[in-house]
């Protein structure tokens, strides 16, 4: 290996184009419409001639309970009562345009993910006819044009539904919707029509115009008639507040919403978009991925036939580095700064009775949303989980009183609202999971003053409940009472699950401690708290084992393996320091298989890569990556993979398989969760040659990596932290310092 000092910049690639297409419109929301978001607000379109459809989201419009205080909730048989609610659709955008599909020529919907734009494109009878469609951050509404090469051409009724059945109101070229769901969150949502040419009248008629999803149609309405072209301008939002002092109530939205789409309405679409560009391609473009050129016939496929392709065996490295930025495009598109969290289904959901309730799931899920956050470059968007971390503190602080008695600190049951309302099993290891967030956001960015502030409070708090709750045996071994390794097996004391996870939270607060220079005796008491607690058990047939008796079933293919969390996303177990710990887990990982549901297999992928077996999380990845259409829940095999639209199928939709995959990928590239980095630990030979630049390591650091016939040939280390860095590639091992923006080069 050569290492050099390299003061210049490494130049930097064009970025292939990545779009997702089809040569028909969507006719279902889960597997074929195509997703657009900007935060706090989403939308999926069906790309549609006669009927348009775009069904959109705000994330802060949740039904159920807002404030709890208390135990949860029992009903007289002692069971649990679901207060927490559910998270709500909105409402839709339905353009009755009358262009009989049947009569169309040339059309095509795309979603263009490198720019966060949907485009659909048809000829009728004569007339070109476009749709440019994008959800812009920045000025807080969603954005549609509508366009034709023919003059007044452009004729239709545009209506805006809701989903709690609020009036709707048209006055001039705005349609508004306003209603309450009864818990104290009010909503709002307004549609300005714009055009060019012709004219845009209101009408309250009552007209019913039918659709083919059966969407109840309002009395009110826009009438669109010869119009050159149309904008419209979309904004949604709720009196939701993270603010728990305040119950989470904050003003009705009606001005903040009319300020939204009157300043969008004050500039033009070309400058709507060119803010929108900037903004997303300025967290998009720091990462990008190439592992290979598939053939100009493969690649000039719509999207759903390429994944069948694939299926049967078809080479194609652009669909896999596709899937893998689809998912930092989701992420982008649902997780923005000053906004709730990514839920199960990211924001995007059309049902006010969602499956478990598009929660935030806390024995994985939620946290799975979140593992690309770091590595691919996209720590902006990691701040919404660490935030809604922080705001449901002090009311879990008494929900958790409520249950446990007298202990500090706090934690969260299974299922979990925006408000901090939970509901089914306690998990009580949840909160410590939430806190090695908290951690990695800072051992990625090394921002002290962050570590000061924000995470080291909370890790030291949900501490405190450890050190009031962990059961101390007679032989001074520390074990978690009554703990459930998820989604199965017995309540009892010592799980495999809870036992690393604690094990992680207090390495991590023993860390955070250190560079803070803060709280020494406690710091000493952690460290003789984390010596003593239960460590992980190899079993009769060399398996990990999920609980402390030795009765795991090697016929056992349950979707959780949650007693794998310390090979990730923790790092007590690893090959270098661990081995013995390591084939363990690659025996439990054998037993269970390769089949489950669609966030299981992502996570498997996570594993493989931890384990540097490249190729068995290449096989992982591939069978991921597996067109599918099935819509109901399944939990075992059969259904697993990704629908038309590459949103990952549990089934049904959850956008945690999407995110923990990209995860995958990146582990497989590049791994610093010791505190060395280790460059292309699982290289698999399906990616002979390739690239990928942007990915972070912890430390403070981005890496630049080329590779050709499977070998390391370059690695740019960009050191935004200044310290010491030691890099490994197979045998070789490499320790320099590196300064603040410093750039460092090594040859292979």
């Amino acid at each position: 290996m050569f290492f050099s000092f390299f003061a210049g910049s490494v130049p930097a690639q064009a970025a292939p184009e990545r779009v997702l297409w089809e040569d028909r419109p969507a006719q279902t929301w889960m597997t074929e419409a195509y997703p657009i978001g900007n935060g706090p607000m989403g939308a999926m379109l069906f790309g549609g001639t006669e009927v348009g459809r775009i069904q959109f989201n705000e994330i802060s419009l949740w039904s159920g309970d807002r404030m709890l205080g208390q135990s949860p909730k029992r009903n007289e048989k002692g069971f649990f009562v679901n207060s927490m609610g559910a998270y709500q659709a909105f409402g839709d955008i339905l353009l009755h345009l009358g262009h009989d599909f049947a009569k169309v020529k040339d059309y095509r919907r795309e979603l263009d993910i490198s720019h966060a734009v949907h485009r659909v494109s048809y000829l009728y009878e004569g007339v070109r006819y476009e749709q440019l469609a994008f959800a812009s951050h920045p000025d807080g509404v969603i954005v549609m044009q509508l366009s034709a090469d023919k003059p007044g051409a452009i004729d239709g009724r545009i209506q805006l539904t809701d989903s709690h059945e609020a009036k709707i109101t048209a006055v001039g070229n705005r349609l508004t919707s306003t209603g309450a769901i009864g818990n104290g969150f009010e909503y709002e949502a307004q549609l300005l029509v714009l055009n060019e040419g012709g004219l845009v009248r209101s009408a309250n008629d009552g007209g019913a115009v039918s659709n083919p999803w059966g969407i109840q149609s309002p009395d009110a309405s826009l009438i669109a008639e010869n119009c050159d072209s149309l904008t419209l301008i979309l904004s949604a939002g709720t009196n939701f507040i993270q603010d728990h002092r305040r119950e989470w109530i904050g003003p009705h939205p009606h001005e903040a919403v009319t300020a939204r789409v009157d300043a969008a309405a004050r500039r033009s679409v070309h400058f709507l978009y060119e803010r929108h560009q900037a903004d997303f391609r300025s967290l998009y473009g720091r990462f990008s991925i190439d592992l290979g050129t598939s053939a100009a016939k493969v690649l000039r496929l719509p999207t759903e036939t390429r994944l069948k392709a694939y299926k049967q065996g078809a080479d194609d490295p652009d669909l896999e580095e596709l899937v893998c930025q689809f998912g930092r495009y989701l992420l982008i598109s649902c997780s923005r700064l000053g906004s709730l969290p990514a839920n199960l289904q990211g924001v995007w959901n059309h049902s006010n009775n969602p499956p478990w309730q598009c929660d935030y799931h806390s024995n994985i899920n939620f946290q799975m949303n979140y593992w690309p956050a770091e590595p691919a470059n996209l720590a902006e968007c990691h701040l919404p989980m660490i935030d809604y971390i922080d705001s449901i503190r002090e009311v879990s602080k008494v929900n958790t009183r409520g249950e446990f008695g007298d202990v500090r600190g706090w934690t969260v049951q299974t299922m979990n609202n925006p408000c901090g309302v939970s509901y089914y099993k306690w998990n009580t290891v949840g909160s410590a999971w939430y806190a090695q967030h908290l951690w990695e956001h800072y051992a990625y960015g090394l921002d002290e003053g962050y570590l000061r502030k924000t995470a080291y409070p909370i890790l030291k708090e949900i501490c405190h409940f450890w050190q009031d709750r962990l059961k101390e045996r007679p032989d001074g071994t520390l074990v978690a009472p009554d703990g459930w390794s998820p989604e199965h097996g017995p309540v009892e004391d010592g799980v495999s699950y809870d036992q690393q996870i604690i094990h992680d939270l207090f390495t991590n607060t023993i860390e955070a401690a250190g560079i803070l220079d803060v709280d020494p005796e406690f710091r000493a008491e952690l460290i003789d708290m984390r010596s003593r607690l239960l460590k992980p058990q190899i079993g009769r047939w060399g398996q990990l084992q999920e609980w402390e008796e030795d009765r795991d079933d090697p016929n056992d293919k349950h979707r959780h393996v949650s007693h794998l969390f310390g090979l990730f996303p923790g790092r007590q177990i690893s090959i270098e320091e661990t081995p013995d710990l390591a084939e363990a887990a690659r025996v439990t990982l054998n037993a269970r298989g390769d089949e489950s549901t669609g966030w299981s297999r992502a996570w498997k992928v996570n594993f493989w890569a931890r384990l540097w077996e490249g190729d068995r999380a290449y096989k992982l990845l591939r069978n991921f990556i597996h067109v599918v259409r099935e819509a109901r829940v399944i939990y075992g095999e059969g259904g697993a993979g990704l629908y038309p639209n590459l949103l990952c199928s549990h089934p049904p939709f959850q956008i945690d398989g999407n995110l923990g995959l990209v995860a995958g990928y990146c582990e497989m590239l590049v791994q610093s969760q010791t505190d060395t980095i280790h460059l292309l630990p699982a290289l698999p030979a399906a990616w002979p040659e390739g690239s990928v630049r942007g990915i972070r390591a912890r430390g403070g650091f981005e890496v630049d990596l080329e590779w050709k016939r499977g070998k390391l040939t370059q690695a740019v280390i960009h050191s935004q932290a200044g310290r010491p860095c030691t890099v490994a590639y197979e045998d070789q091992v490499e320790q320099f310092d590196t300064k603040v923006g410093g750039e460092y080069r090594l040859r292979f």
